[in-house]
């Protein structure tokens, strides 16, 4: 039911979690090379592949939050475990995104950062859109 206002907050949520990783770098490095999130799957660090596949896993809680709309409660919750999800992922964008000593040095931060940042702010705006649906049917149930 992509009519409702959530759906659409949640459609914008899955197609930058996964549509927008293939077009958006995270950081370019030293080298002048692009890093994207596929890229990660090259890399010999389990971290950042475990980032990778948390991008993919937001994608397809959102769009199965999508679907949802007559379990309102449910699209909730799956709304919920994408924000947590979101979060994780900006957690190790962030950490690797910095100068450590040891780990990739990242000297041209990219565009693609933003995007756990901007996915998390479209699933709060659905999350609340379900809220109030939610209501609205309560109050209609007392009204019988």
């Amino acid at each position: 039911m992509i009519q409702r206002i959530q759906s659409v907050y949640l459609l914008i949520a899955t197609l930058l979690s996964g549509g927008l990783i293939f077009i958006l770098n995270l950081w370019v490095n030293e080298q002048g090379i692009e890093f994207f999130v596929m890229d990660s799957f090259n890399s010999g660090n389990i971290l950042l592949k475990v980032m990778a596949v948390l991008f993919f896993v937001s994608s397809v809680l959102t769009l199965i939050a999508i679907f949802q709309f007559k379990k309102r409660q449910l699209q909730f919750v799956l709304g919920r475990l994408s924000i947590l999800t979101n979060f994780i992922i900006l957690g190790i964008v962030i950490y690797f995104s910095q100068n450590l000593s040891g780990e990739i040095n990242v000297s041209e931060k990219g565009i693609g950062l933003l995007i756990p940042i901007l996915t998390v702010v479209f699933v709060v705006i659905a999350n609340r859109a379900i809220k109030k649906d939610e209501e609205l049917v309560k109050s209609v149930d007392r009204l019988r």
